[in-house]
């Protein structure tokens, strides 16, 4: 079973027992990332030479040096997660047999489960997601956006203070964003709606509302503009049907048509990520073993938080690939399964 909207539904796939790949999404960023893999592998060295000859910019160096102000810029920020991304994809491809049964990314990371997929080539994501990325920046004026995180209340609760937020603001708006579990939603709007609905968040019980640091209301209502724009640049590319599950934030279920990609992309932009749905798919897919492929381990800690049946390692650096050349000994994975199963 998986949930969709608040409600149970069957699920309309193979239950199969197997292996997720995820990929990250914006905030994954930091200065050094990728660079271990590009000095180890000859793969990871293509893929970044790729990106810097697509994009016709030194993305490679801005990754490995920054400066961190460049570096977080929404326009260098996703092609730059994206090859960090699609780098240790390869080297995970090579240097390992572990290959997914299903593929799933957090907001940009979309983009590179796609690449892996097979759905999308790694030039035409670069371009896309160097695109996305400015044209996110353009859609709102610096300064009027702004995203927080409310912690400790069931997404009713958290609609409710947004709705509470938008009686009181002269057509300002305000919404959930990122749907992440464990009791996290990320709101986004105008800033002093998002200002509103965290105080109204509070009254209704939550623990905690935490401003985030970013440059734009990402999955809002008010990157409409920037969808438009992308989908215009969507409509010139070509999508295959990929060779794997992806699935996709939008409807928080998995997809195996080329044809919906287009649509499901560029709804994305201004829709919620359905990532705890996302997870609990996966779980209904009979996926126990997950890698989150890139920088970083936030989806891992997002993960751990919905569900206790899925283990989440990560290939980000050698040492992390390394790690998963051979699997964990046999004795020590039963007693893992065991007490997830007793914490069920």
């Amino acid at each position: 079973m998986g949930l969709r909207g608040g409600e149970v539904v069957s699920v309309a796939v193979a239950e199969t027992q197997g292996m997720a790949f995820l990929f990250p999404g914006q905030g994954s960023q930091r200065v050094g990332m990728g660079k271990a893999l590009f000095d180890s592998f000859p793969r990871a060295r293509e893929v970044f030479a790729e990106a810097d000859a697509v994009l016709g910019l030194p993305l490679s160096r801005l990754c490995f040096e920054g400066p961190d102000s460049e570096l977080t810029l929404t326009a260098n920020a996703q092609p730059a997660i994206l090859a960090t991304s699609i780098a240790a994809l390869r080297v995970l491809q090579d240097e390992t047999s572990l290959r997914p049964t299903v593929v799933a990314g957090h907001s940009l990371g979309e983009y590179s489960a796609l690449v892996c997929a097979g759905a999308l080539t790694l030039a035409d994501a670069l371009r896309l997601v160097r695109l996305r990325g400015q044209f996110m920046q353009d859609a709102v004026p610096a300064g009027t956006g702004g995203m927080a995180a409310i912690l400790g209340l069931e997404r009713p609760d958290v609609q409710a203070a947004c709705e509470d937020a938008m009686q009181s603001g002269a057509g300002e708006l305000v919404s959930p964003a990122n749907l992440n579990g464990g009791g996290q939603i990320v709101i986004a709007g105008h800033k002093a709606a998002v200002e509103r609905a965290c105080a109204a968040a509070k009254r209704r019980g939550a623990k905690a509302a935490l401003p985030l640091a970013v440059s734009a209301p990402f999955h809002s209502a008010l990157m409409r503009p920037a969808a438009d724009r992308l989908a215009a640049e969507l409509a010139r590319v070509v999508f295959r049907d990929p060779a794997v599950p992806v699935v996709t934030n939008v409807e928080g279920r998995p997809n195996q048509e080329g044809r919906k990609v287009r649509d499901l992309l560029t709804r994305q932009v201004a829709e919620a990520v359905r990532w705890e749905e996302s997870v609990l798919w996966l779980e209904a897919m009979k996926v126990t073993e997950a890698i989150e492929v890139g920088h970083g381990a936030v989806l891992a800690g997002l993960v751990k938080r919905i569900t206790r049946t899925i283990r989440v390692r990560g290939a980000g650096d050698p040492e992390s690939v390394a790690a998963l050349r051979s699997p964990l000994p046999e004795d020590r994975t039963n007693v893992e399964r065991a007490e997830e199963k007793q914490h069920a």
